[in-house]
């Protein structure tokens, strides 16, 4: 069986048969623990918890390292009978130590880490935490009688990102069934400050409000901040204001155009950051645009009649008023129209004319051809006015 160091251990011997002989229990040194119901060696660790001729159990409480060997019932019939039992003892680990920690660390030393735990058996299992994220370190074994003693270091330059980091020595043992053994040391560095500016707004314009904040960091902290601009003092304090470490301007100009410092100190050194400030021109508010209302249709229940229909298409505007300006376009596309009509017109009455002039000579000079004079043709003429419907020429 196997009990942890400081626990109770239980021995029971039985037997099926029995004629009343007495069983008896001794230790690994073969010395006599119980002889049936009788004490036989003076250990107050050592009980009986129950005694007949069928078995015999004793209890062994407070158990150490040296408890732990081969135990022996015996029956002393002829031949004795025995029966064996080996009782493992496991060593609890002590809690771990962690050595080479001194406070506060500079930023760039070379330290080691050693965590320590003694008394396990067998050999406890140590490991490391970073901020609860496990890193490996170099393991040595030790033993020492029948325990052993388990170191773990290790080994890292220190930077400011170790500031406030814990590192924890975890010890896991089979004997620690329940929960396990641990020791945390947190990191102390101190290093030089360094310095960063955040701005309220992004691209400040004329009349707005702007904050800069200084966030210095450093161990120890540097506090308090130096606000400069251009290399000089802050210029009119009444609208630039600092408070502790934040720089507000109150309705920004273009005055206050120009590079700002923030600067930080402590023992180890002095950092600074740089803020240029550039203030743009506020935009102009432009002059809202004049809409006319929606025309609304007149309040009625009866059928709309068409002056009631004309208001209100026409939103009760002025009929006399230009809509807009005019189509150019549409004048030259007309006026092209009425010269061709005209020059269509001229050509037209030029031909009728024309055509009708031919008629009048023509029947003028009929029947005068073979008169002797012009009295007699103008007879001759006459006399043909008679015939003359038959012989009229048409125009189409």
């Amino acid at each position: 069986m196997t009990v942890t160091e400081g626990g109770i251990a239980n021995l029971t011997c039985r037997v099926e048969q029995n004629d009343n002989t007495s069983l008896q229990w001794s230790n690994p040194a073969q010395q006599t623990l119980f002889f049936g119901d009788k004490k036989a060696l003076r250990d107050n660790r050592i009980e009986l918890v129950r005694a007949t001729s069928q078995e015999l159990t004793i209890s062994i409480s407070e158990v150490t390292l040296a408890d732990e060997g081969m135990y022996t019932c015996s029956l002393f019939t002829m031949p004795v009978k025995t029966a064996k039992a080996f009782l493992t003892v496991l060593g609890m680990p002590k809690k771990p130590e962690i050595n080479g920690l001194t406070k506060p660390v500079m930023e760039g030393d070379q330290i080691t880490l050693t965590c320590v735990t003694s008394g396990s058996k067998p050999a406890a299992d140590v490991r490391w935490f970073k901020n609860e994220k496990e890193i490996k370190g170099a393991k040595e074994v030790n033993a020492s009688g029948k325990t052993f003693t388990v170191k773990s270091s290790l080994q890292f330059q220190v930077n400011r990102h170790d500031d406030g980091v814990a590192y924890t020595c975890r010890v896991d043992h089979v004997a620690l069934t329940a929960t396990h053994e641990e020791t945390t040391q947190v990191l102390e560095v101190h290093y030089a400050p360094y310095v960063e500016i955040k701005h309220s707004i992004p691209a400040p314009l004329e009349g707005q409000n702007l904050k800069l904040e200084c966030v210095p960091h450093g161990n120890p902290s540097p506090d308090p901040v130096l606000w400069t601009k251009d290399g000089g003092e802050l210029p009119d304090l009444d609208r630039v204001i600092v408070e502790g470490r934040e720089l507000t301007f109150m309705a920004l100009n273009k005055t206050d155009n120009g590079t700002y410092r923030c600067e930080a100190t402590n023992h180890l050194g002095t950092s600074h950051a740089e803020y240029k400030l550039v203030v743009k021109d506020a935009p102009t508010t432009s002059s809202p645009s004049t809409t006319s209302p929606a025309p609304t249709l007149p309040d009625t229940t009866g059928p709309l009649d068409s002056k009631h229909l004309n208001s209100a298409v026409t939103g009760n505007r002025d009929p006399n008023a230009l809509s807009g300006p005019p189509d150019h376009a549409l004048i030259g596309g007309i006026v092209a129209v009425v010269v061709f009509a005209t020059l269509c017109l001229i050509i037209v009455l030029g031909r009728y004319l024309a055509r009708h002039k031919g008629t009048y000579l023509t029947n003028e000079a009929k029947g005068a051809d073979d008169a002797p004079d012009a009295d007699t043709a103008i007879i001759n003429a006459d006399g043909n006015h008679a015939h003359a419907e038959e012989k009229k020429e048409y125009f189409i």
